[in-house]
């Protein structure tokens, strides 16, 4: 019997713990923090052994296989251990795909790749029996045990990509590329951008790559490294002969001559980004053959993500937004370029080596006070302080909120867009959203 030990007692690893069961493995789950009570239910439930707030190193150094969880880096001590011992290491993205024989599309980028995932859910599951999993909602795992899905669309991380070996998605989505997460990568943005393209590391001829065509990035990396899937890119600049792209006001599909039109005027989302994240998506279900008709419904009312530009409440004539997905600088850019009135910013968080010089256009244009929502707010100061007349200082969302409502005139935005990772001050992006949506709705 084969020994897999799982790092990471959290959504992923417990997903995989389940289907490593149930496929005959004898499996381990070590977590060094504290394993959240709803997931050690689930374990003990499935006699599954496992411990937290430690790692027994002898239990861990004897296994087959270990599958770690995106959010633990390489440098850790263990892991390093685990690879001099010529264990195999793998993300549970590459364990679960042994297990089925699905159609996968996978989508990964900076930014747009939550939005863009969902979407293409959404277009897909009209007509096809799909499964939405990776770095949303539940395991890819835990769905292949429970549903057996025939397709599947998965959110993937830089993280989740650093980890795969033969995993192999019949359509990649590369949304694009902007330094993010670079403390993880040496701070090396060559090494990030590579692990970004692992997507397509496996890909043949019979399969296919959509990416952005507009993203000097993924343009200059294909000339040097080019892959074996067929390429489809889109465009709002330029005409594409094979993929997407947009003549005016519609958007243009064009795949072995099997052309699609759509209007973007009736598109549910908002603003330039959301039209590459509707032609990516598109792109795909159009592969997958879905009814012309049905994509053109689909786009028009599908209801958008939760924490990504989603419009809380209107109080006073103010209009409260709720960003806390933008963990970086690039969503941040979009979120600001989408403002069309002045508007009182929230940012800050846990800082991923940001270069914030992309944002001062809008800054100066558009934001009339900042808020600075973080342990250490320095760098904001720094960069921001000259270009509004107000800019403070809270760690607490409430306190933040309580401020905009002071500054904000009628006619305005409250935009909360941090720019920066959650864990200073919150659990997560979701916590940072919710809390900043309680906030306003007590107001």
């Amino acid at each position: 019997m084969k020994r897999l030990v799982i790092l990471g007692g959290g959504e992923s690893g417990i997903g995989t713990a389940l289907l490593g069961k149930a496929k005959g493995f004898q499996v381990f789950v070590s977590d060094i923090g504290k394993i959240k009570e709803k997931y050690k239910e689930v374990l003990i439930h499935n006699e599954i052994e496992f411990e937290d707030s430690e790692h027994t190193e002898k239990k861990i150094l004897n296994a087959d296989i270990v599958m770690k969880s995106p959010g633990i880096p390489d440098t850790v001590t263990l892991v390093k251990q685990i690879r001099e011992q010529g264990i195999v290491i793998v993300s549970e993205i590459e364990f679960a795909s042994n297990f089925t024989n699905a159609i996968t599309v996978g989508i990964t980028g900076s930014n747009g790749k939550t939005t863009t995932a969902s979407l293409t859910h959404h277009l897909l599951k009209q007509q096809l029996n799909v499964g939405l999993a990776g770095n949303i909602g539940d395991s890819f795992a835990k769905q292949i045990l429970e549903h057996n899905y025939s397709n599947y669309v998965l959110e993937i991380s830089s993280f989740q990509l650093d980890d795969i070996i033969d995993f192999k998605p019949h359509i990649a989505v590369l949304t694009n590329i902007t330094p993010d997460h670079l403390d993880r990568y040496d701070y090396q943005f060559e090494n990030y951008i590579a692990s970004k393209f692992r997507i397509a590391k496996n890909q043949t001829k019979n399969d296919y790559f959509i990416y952005d065509a507009d993203d000097e990035v993924i343009l200059k990396w294909l000339e040097v490294h080019p892959i074996q899937s067929t390429l489809l890119p889109f465009s709002l600049t330029k005409m594409i002969e094979n993929g997407a792209y947009l003549d005016k006001e519609n958007i243009k599909i064009t795949i072995d001559n099997n052309q699609i039109i759509m209007p973007t005027k009736n598109l549910a989302l908002e603003g330039k980004h959301n039209i590459k994240n509707a032609m990516a998506a598109s792109t795909v279900a159009h592969l997958l053959k879905i009814r012309k008709q049905t994509i053109r419904e689909s786009l028009e009312n599908f209801q958008g993500v939760e924490h990504r530009l989603e419009n809380v409440l209107k109080i006073n004539k103010v209009q409260y937004i709720n960003d806390s997905k933008a963990t970086n600088v690039n969503a941040t850019y979009y979120a600001l370029e989408s403002m069309d009135a002045q508007t009182v910013w929230i940012v800050g968080g846990t800082d991923k080596g940001n270069d914030y010089q992309e944002l001062f256009q809008f800054v100066n244009e558009k934001v009339k006070a900042i808020i600075c929502l973080g342990v250490d707010n320095e760098k904001l100061m720094r960069n921001f302080g000259n270009m509004v007349d107000v800019i403070v200082e809270t760690q607490y969302m409430n306190e933040a909120v309580k401020i905009a409502y002071k500054i904000a005139e009628a006619g305005e935005n409250v935009l909360l867009s941090p720019a920066c990772a959650s864990f200073d001050l919150f659990e997560n992006y979701e916590d940072r959203g919710r809390q900043f949506k309680n906030a306003v709705r007590n107001l």
